[in-house]
């Protein structure tokens, strides 16, 4: 808003008052005011402190674009006229420059859209398919403010939580390398944003959201020259004008041909550019098996970078081309460049006896630390030299990525250069890197649980650093998750399938807190089926158990008490006593989740007798704590308070802190059935900040409890706040329509409902 002003009449006499300059936000002139003035944000605001995230990528000088910034201009102006947000789509071949573009228009904006900018790459060309709009949506919210433990496990309740946050902000949105419209729609922000799209593809689609289109072409032959000449900083191009020329036309005005070609001049300020051009035409039949939708010269291009590297950066390049993950970090290059030889293997066949988690004691093969050492330094080494190159590009928080068309031509190369038994060498490196690294994280998240033992390849396996802590821990889980998937459905068919379900099994503390549920159901699926394959028993009943506690999360009892089954079938063959009690109790859960809850206590009375007798008190413990659960829910709170308390008593003299605050939310609620409302206070305050971190339902489910005691103490202004606290964190766990969540929201409409007929007695 430009200055204003306003005159008004008052007693015969007339004021001026005058607003001038350039205004964001509201504005209100007034002659006189009486009263207070209040000003607030009337929109949802997340759990912490808002967030003002600036995430665009460093500008790059735009060359001959001139046109289209004048069309995305005017698009924005009518846009705004008709208060509606603003969203672009930049269509074109890879390396056109839409992106660069993109920045430029969206950097232009940034004093008139002080509430941040948001980026993500959709991944349209990425080997291991496009980015999931709920993927970036999470990375959105928790820019936003929003806590892990918070975001909400169904896309659409995350959809629905960022247009909430974004409806009262003024952002700008890049969404880059988009592969439809489906996928760009749930990540347009609500209010008066800006949103830019890139894509290779057109994307109708988006027009009826308002989208203006924009297709971008390569440059023209002045213009290319332009670029390579701002690329240089030197005055080879005013020197050589043919040269110059002829190299911007075998580069097919392609703006990322033309970076590329630039930059190994630049590096190289005594070269001519002609040896540039005798490059790319020696190198053009052979890329033609490289083509990708007719890039062939970004492809020479890449190659001719390529072959001018030092041979270890070259065959790290190569390495990294077989790497599924989007981005990476140096300890992935480190552990590509480890040095064959050595065995670093423990084997996988003397696993014990399986549960839902517990097994045998070892952990072979890897160092439970980082990267260190001259490895690490090799690697940051080569890294710098890929970067010297041009052929990476850095990421957020000293992660790395390749360009798309970069990633195709570092993979090509692979297979190109590099044997077959190196690049299986390579690809085991890579699993195992994955493997350990994970397992590393849930050693962290559980340390009270003794894994089965790992299978790694020979050897050194180089560790990630996963994180101080375990909410670090559980960061770095599901950062990976999509690495770690792709590696765990590569391995059976890549001849190690032992790493199919060893990391389906590493996986259990992010799917047991953080309830990615297709991924625990996928993983495990596969992993049983590579467990059934090698014929091993111990790692088929692990895939058995873990896995049907995800099939009981997702809300399939029956599927899950099929696999309990099956697992008690085998351990009773395999005559594991120990293994055969634990299945009692998640047979138990699967039968109280089916409605059959007498039959479900005479396995939970069974296992928390069994379990102690063979050696496991804290499996019998936690029988016990769903025996207290099941008799609060059919009002015998005495009798939970005992199960409770014996179960809270054993977790933690076990270490188990987790489950520990599990019993004290059941004591605080036996406490709250019988009245006795300090001791419940007392206990549910303990076990919700203990929960917080790790579980958003089982916080969600002492807050609930919380908000009870509240309004019994006549509190109800904190008890309707603890319900919003508590639902929101259901939400996030994708638990909305649980029994507890809908209870809760009763509560909250009988408080409100109070509150207002309160405010009308008061006013009459």
């Amino acid at each position: 808003m430009h200055g204003a002003g306003a005159r008004v009449r008052s007693g015969g006499r007339e004021s001026h008052n005058e607003l001038s300059g350039t205004v964001h936000g509201p504005v209100v002139q007034a002659g006189s005011v009486h009263g207070g003035i209040h000003f607030g944000h009337t929109g949802p605001r997340p759990d912490g402190p808002e967030r003002t995230p600036w995430q665009l990528p460093p500008l790059l000088k735009v060359i001959d674009r001139s046109r289209e910034l004048a069309a995305l201009e005017r698009h924005r102006a009518r846009a705004a006229r008709d208060d509606r947000p603003v969203l672009a789509a930049l269509s074109g071949l890879g390396g056109v420059g839409k992106t660069t573009l993109a920045l430029s228009w969206l950097h232009a904006l940034r004093s008139g859209f002080p509430d941040g900018q948001l980026h993500a790459d959709l991944g349209a060309q990425a080997s291991d398919g496009p980015a999931h709009p709920a993927e970036v949506l999470a990375r959105f919210l928790r820019a936003l403010g929003v806590s892990a433990q918070q975001l909400p496990a169904r896309p659409a309740e995350r959809t629905a939580l960022y247009r909430s946050l974004t409806a009262n902000r003024r952002l700008v949105v890049l969404l880059d390398d988009a592969v439809t419209a489906a996928q760009v729609r749930p990540l347009l922000p609500a209010g008066g944003s800006v949103t830019a799209v890139t894509s290779r593809r057109r994307l109708p689609g988006l027009t009826v959201d308002g989208c203006r289109p924009v297709h971008l072409e390569p440059l023209a032959p002045e213009a290319a020259v332009d670029l390579l000449a701002d690329t240089l900083s030197d005055d080879r191009v005013s020197e050589q004008p043919d040269d110059a020329r002829t190299l911007v036309e075998l580069c097919a005005g392609l703006p990322l041909a033309v970076r590329v070609a630039g930059a190994r001049l630049a590096a190289r300020p005594g070269r001519p550019i002609s040896t540039m051009v005798r490059a790319l035409g020696e190198e053009r039949r052979r890329l033609e098996a490289l083509a990708i939708d007719g890039d062939h010269d970004v492809l020479a291009t890449l190659d001719v970078s390529y072959r001018a590297l030092p041979a270890p950066a070259a065959r790290l390049y190569r390495l990294l081309g077989l790497y599924p993950g989007r981005e990476f970090d140096g300890s992935v290059a480190a552990a590509l460049l480890a040095a064959d030889g050595g065995d670093g293997g423990g084997g996988a066949d003397g696993g014990g006896g399986a549960d839902g988690r517990d097994g045998a004691d070892g952990r072979d093969g890897a160092d439970g630390g980082g990267v260190a050492g001259r490895g690490a330094e090799d690697a940051a080494a080569l890294l710098e030299a890929l970067h010297d190159a041009s052929l990476l590009v850095e990421a957020a928080g000293e992660r790395h990525r390749f360009h798309d068309l970069v990633r195709l031509h570092a993979a090509a190369k692979a297979a190109e250069d590099e044997p077959p038994d190196a690049r299986a060498r390579a690809l085991r490196r890579i699993a195992d890197h994955c493997l350990a690294s994970a397992t590393r994280a849930e050693e962290i998240l559980d340390p009270q649980h003794r894994t089965m033992p790992r299978d790694y390849g020979p050897g050194p396996v180089v560790v990630a650093e996963v994180g101080p802590g375990p909410e670090a821990a559980l960061d770095w889980l599901e950062r990976e998750l999509p690495t770690l998937m792709a590696v765990l459905q590569q391995a059976p068919a890549a001849g190690f399938p032992t790493v199919c379900w060893q990391l389906a099994d590493a996986l259990w503390p992010l799917f047991l807190r953080r309830k990615f549920y297709p991924e625990w159901t996928a993983s495990h699926r596969a992993g049983l089926a590579a467990a059934q394959a090698l014929g091993d028993t111990a790692a088929e009943c692990r895939m058995l158990t873990s896995g049907g506690v995800g099939e009981l999360g997702s809300g399939s009892p029956g599927r899950a008490l099929e696999m309990f089954e099956r697992a008690a079938r085998l351990f009773l063959a395999a005559g594991d006593g120990r293994g055969h009690a634990r299945t009692l109790n998640y047979r138990g859960l699967a039968l109280q989740r089916l409605g059959q809850p007498r039959s479900a206590a005479d396995l939970f009375r069974r296992a928390a007798a069994e379990l102690p007798a063979h050696g496991d008190r804290r499996a019998g413990a936690l029988a016990g704590l769903n025996l207290a659960d099941l008799a609060l829910d059919e009002g015998r709170a005495e009798e939970a308070l005992r199960h409770a308390g014996a179960a809270r008593g054993a977790l933690a003299a076990s270490g188990d802190t987790y489950n520990a605050a599990r019993a004290a939310t059941c004591l605080g609620r036996a406490h709250l059935a019988l009245g006795r409302l300090e001791a419940a206070e007392e206990q549910l305050s303990e076990a919700l900040a203990a929960l917080r971190a790790p579980s958003a339902y089982e916080a969600a489910r002492a807050l609930g409890a919380l908000a009870e005691v509240s309004e019994r103490h006549g509190r109800r202004q904190l008890a309707a706040d603890r319900c919003r606290e508590a639902l929101d964190l259901y939400a996030s766990a994708g638990r909305s329509g649980s029994a507890g969540a809908e209870a809760l929201r009763e509560r909250l409409e009988r408080l409100d409902r109070l509150e207002r007929l309160e405010g009308d007695a008061s006013g009459r």
